[in-house]
């Protein structure tokens, strides 16, 4: 009696390609249409796992963890300098859900930068920051503002400065240090702060 073998079923083309064309694992450059790249991990089509994404429009630069197609866990986020044209380091700390979150350094200048507790992009929690001038706060932070209880510390230039009348707070004497209340005072208090980048109070008001 003849045996009759089936046929073995092949798939179609069409599943070939598409399985061939799904972004898992690791990969090289891989271009979008504005001309944004990426080299890294991938899951399901979605950035995922250890990778570097290069912004074609600003050039920034972030090297770090990723999750489901977003920036999340642990990275640095650098830029380049207009004059020289050479990297800098932007950020460099926790992310969740493409936005800043949890402990992190932000440089804002060649000798400012805040060190601390970040949410949804904006300073909060608490943090340090070291000021241009000399000048350093360290404390709560809310919507990227100090608020509640901190410590300023003033440097010698700012000590020398007159005092400025503001609303955030009340500044009392202790030695170079000040603590800031979270009572809020009126503009023609001895002492204030109208943000601490900008205006700090010397030891003596007039």
């Amino acid at each position: 009696m003849p045996i009759f073998k089936c046929p073995q079923k092949s798939e179609p083309l069409w599943k070939e390609w598409d399985q061939k064309a799904q972004k898992n694992g690791l990969r090289h450059q891989v271009f979008a249409v504005n001309g944004d790249h990426y080299v890294g991990e991938w899951k399901d089509n979605v950035k995922h796992g250890k990778g570097t994404q290069v912004w074609k429009k600003n050039g920034a630069i972030y090297e770090g963890d990723w999750k489901s197609g977003k920036r999340d866990g642990y990275g640095t986020l650098s830029l380049p300098d207009q004059e020289t044209g050479k990297y800098k380091r932007a950020y460099s700390g926790w992310w969740k859900g493409d936005k800043k979150c949890g402990y992190g350094i932000q440089f804002f200048g060649p000798k400012e930068y805040y060190e601390g507790d970040w949410c949804g992009n904006q300073r909060s929690g608490w943090g340090r920051m070291y000021y241009s001038n000399g000048d350093i706060y360290e404390g709560q932070w809310r919507n990227d503002k100090p608020e509640g209880e901190g410590m300023l510390r003033l440097s010698q230039n700012s000590r020398s400065r007159r005092c400025v009348g503001g609303s955030l707070g009340h500044v009392q004497e202790d030695k170079r240090r000040r603590r800031l209340m979270p009572d809020v005072l009126p503009r023609s208090s001895h002492c204030g702060l109208m943000g601490l980048d900008s205006v700090v109070c010397s030891p003596e008001c007039p």
